[in-house]
């Protein structure tokens, strides 16, 4: 499956290469985060991984698979 998170905010570099399996833009004020993601442990590890670092997680949305 494909997931975006979006983060409240725009993260700086060295908060995105935490996040070095999901592809990233900043747009509105928000920093969203996408790409594959495996299973739902590690869609719970990614949005963990917000948490501890501090980040506000405004939305969480499957996207839908592409051909």
């Amino acid at each position: 499956m494909h997931c975006e998170i979006r983060v409240e905010g725009t993260m700086s570099d060295l908060l995105t290469r935490a996040f070095p399996e999901l592809e990233h833009v900043t747009m509105s004020g928000q920093t969203v985060l996408f790409g594959p993601v495996v299973d739902e442990a590690q869609l719970y590890g990614l949005l963990d991984r917000c948490l501890s670092l501090g980040l506000r997680v405004v939305e969480m949305r499957r996207l839908p698979e592409t051909e």
